[in-house]
């Protein structure tokens, strides 16, 4: 383990040994994923050494990873004073401001975030929120030159709709809100309940019902509240400045989330949103979303437990706690609350494709083609979409139920008969039988005819030559396999295999002890031998 680096100490009024020594537990901890243990340290540390940047600066991104505003916002501080603080860290200061109704204070911080450039877009619906705290309505203008217009106009309409909500204009709201909702994808359901809720409280009842589709069961109770005159469960309350910057913040982080060059700052976007609007359900779930994808799964369990059971958000709160649950290693809780879901009234297709799948992966393959059964149930009979009938098709394979898994996925076959994913599983798992091999042949030449540069289905291919004789082909084909998949198990055992039938021994050998490194079970099994013994007919690949 290479020595750890401790920052140097700002003088001899704090106590300098301790600071280090916190600071070190705290680093420690850190990269042991020991949050709540780094944490702490970094608090100590910079308790005792409160004029230390180095710490500060570790200490900032630690409390915005793991959810500790005054941790956060005291090393912001310390930072902003000696010019180091990072460019996000005047959100977290506008997050501060709004909540406290600084509204001088949010104006001075937001024409800051102007001068610095990286979150500049942002700023003209920054501006209008800041404007009705103050007791005024400026609407949000952006620059049509700006470069990064187009960037802002992706949230502007969500934030207008919001923003006449709040003014009792309902019918200036009604076209930015509908236009809002259609460009978004991943979090639109929660939107819909938040636009619901606050159309439902201003007595627009109709309006409000027709934002929540009938047949899901994540709006049955939300549908009930409304139909039934109730108010909103939560607040149909106008809009905060705070609740609106903590939405915009939020949906940035979601957008951003899937840029690798952005790892790491869609979590403190999603935390400082809920440190805005600690109790707002759609940040909170949010975020707990992006810690489930970021491996922070403990936090995010937290955080989808905060959405009370009984609430409009309370669906998609167990929706989110089912990832969590499952990415920390939880599983059997994952799948009793996935089960519970799924048997819900009215349950939408996600939702046993998300059992199928934890089934799937815990090798319940029955199980999980049951699931995937059940999600076609939305759909006409004979017209389930091709995906859903290869999830059931795969599962009922490896449930060991060809005849049933043939059929269902010659019904995929029937409808999507371009998809390559479709024509590489009928046609591979027909090979490994030795089944029907020249029409199978003819489904894995036409599935890498469409994607040429996928590796499973090259190795489809290959193995298929080498299955019906043409060796020769096969090597090729199955080392720009490899190429494309250097670390998966199967790939290197077809080549191991095809080397060998070539001649080429050595190679063939070193090919099998790539595919044991992370094979397991039978198949470590059988390539120990191989490497061992070399190939035998019974340590074939299948």
């Amino acid at each position: 383990m290479a020595a750890l680096a401790l920052p140097a100490t700002a003088g001899a009024s704090v106590d300098a040994r301790g600071a280090q020594h916190a600071y070190a537990r705290a680093r420690l901890a850190d990269s042991a994923g020991a949050q709540e243990i780094a944490l702490v340290n970094y608090r100590q540390a910079l308790a005792e050494d409160p004029t230390n940047t180095d710490i500060a600066r570790r200490s900032y991104f630690q409390a915005l990873e793991s959810g500790d505003p005054a941790l956060a916002e005291r090393s912001a501080a310390l930072l902003d004073g000696q010019g180091m603080m990072p460019r996000d860290g005047v959100l977290l200061r506008i997050a501060q401001a709004l909540t406290g109704k600084d509204w001088g204070r949010a104006r001075t911080l937001c024409d800051r975030l102007v001068g610095e450039g990286n979150f500049a877009f942002l700023a003209p619906i920054i501006r209008s929120w800041i404007s009705i705290g103050e007791g005024r309505y400026e609407p949000a203008v952006l620059d049509a030159s700006d470069r990064f217009a187009p960037l802002a106009r992706r949230y502007l309409d969500e934030h207008v709709a919001f923003q006449a909500l709040g003014r009792g204009d309902i019918d200036s709201a009604l076209p930015p809100l509908r236009r809002s909702l259609s460009l978004r994808t991943n979090d639109l359901a929660a939107m819909r309940l938040a636009f619901a809720g606050q159309l439902a409280a201003r007595g627009r009842t109709a309006e409000a019902l027709s934002l929540l589709p009938a047949d899901q069961a994540s709006f049955a109770l939300a549908r009930a509240d409304i139909a039934a005159g109730r108010k909103p469960r939560g607040s149909g309350a106008a809009l905060t400045p705070a609740q609106g910057f903590a939405r915009l913040l939020a949906r940035l982080a979601m957008d951003v989330s899937a840029d690798n060059g952005m790892a790491g700052i869609n979590i403190r976007l999603a935390r400082i949103a809920t440190f805005a609007d600690p109790a707002g359900p759609e940040v909170t779930l949010i975020a707990a979303h992006l810690l489930t994808q970021a491996d922070l799964a403990d936090d995010a369990i937290l955080l989808a437990r905060k959405a009370p059971a009984n609430g409009w958000y309370g669906a998609l709160a167990r929706a989110e706690l089912v990832d969590a649950l499952a990415a920390s290693g939880a599983t059997d809780q994952a799948i009793a609350l996935a089960r519970a879901l799924a048997s819900a009234p009215g349950a939408e297709t996600q939702r046993h494709v998300r059992l199928g799948q934890l089934l799937s992966d815990r090798g319940d393959f029955a199980g999980a083609a049951a699931a995937f059964h059940a999600a076609q149930g939305a759909y006409p009979a004979d017209n389930a979409p091709w995906a859903l009938l290869l999830f059931e098709g795969s599962a009922l394979e490896q449930a060991g139920q060809w005849a049933q898994a043939r059929a269902i996925l010659e019904r995929a076959l029937q409808r999507a008969p371009e998809e390559p994913m479709v024509l590489n599983y009928l046609g591979y798992a027909q090979i490994q039988r030795r089944e029907n091999v020249k029409a199978a042949f003819d489904l894995l030449k036409k599935a890498s005819a469409l994607k040429p540069q996928d590796p499973s289905i090259t190795d489809s291919l290959g193995w298929a030559q080498y299955v019906t004789g043409n060796v020769g082909a096969a090597v090729p084909a199955l080392e720009r396999a490899v190429a494309g998949a250097p670390t998966d198990p199967t790939i290197n055992e077809h080549l191991g295999d095809a080397l060998w039938a070539a001649g080429r021994r050595y190679e063939a050998r070193y090919a099998w002890a790539a595919a044991a490194i992370v094979a397991d079970g039978a198949a470590a099994t059988r390539l120990t031998a191989k490497a061992r013994e070399g190939m035998k007919p019974e340590y074939a690949a299948p």
